[in-house]
């Protein structure tokens, strides 16, 4: 599974992509800290998933993950953030985020999503990725 990392803060995103390099099926781990280089990270590596702060060098990620929907609106996006209240996460949800994980609080629970989906063959993640866009359409 190829994985965009984005996160500002190094201590943070060294933490992150350690933990998440011992994972099982995790082939390629590309990092970003600013909205610039995320963009362009995402553009070139073309990751399966994308784990993603709100707040970032140069702007929001709300802006990387409405970019990523856009462009590519079967990348999984994770947001990754401290800026965890129900406006955020709504804010999120509707931009097209699939799951939303507090740094405090839900960092075991993150790399136990990723570690699922990394168990899980790509051909199988795009199918299913692909299912909950079209069930997604017809609900609206």
């Amino acid at each position: 599974m190829k994985l965009l990392v984005v996160e500002d803060a190094l201590s943070v995103r060294d933490r992150l992509v350690s933990a998440i390099a011992q994972l099982e099926g995790i082939e390629t781990i590309t990092q970003a800290s600013k909205v610039s280089q995320a963009i362009h990270q995402f553009r070139s590596a073309r990751p399966d998933v994308v784990t993603l702060d709100i707040r970032l060098s140069e702007g929001s990620g709300i802006e990387v993950l409405e970019t990523i929907k856009r462009e590519s609106p079967l990348t999984i996006v994770i947001m990754f953030t401290n800026l965890s209240t129900p406006l955020y996460r709504d804010r999120c949800a509707r931009a097209g985020a699939n799951y939303f994980f507090a740094k405090g609080e839900d960092f075991r629970g993150l790399l136990r999503l990723l570690s699922s989906m990394a168990r899980i063959p790509r051909a199988t993640r795009k199918l299913a990725s692909q299912v909950a866009a079209v069930a997604e359409k017809h609900q609206t």
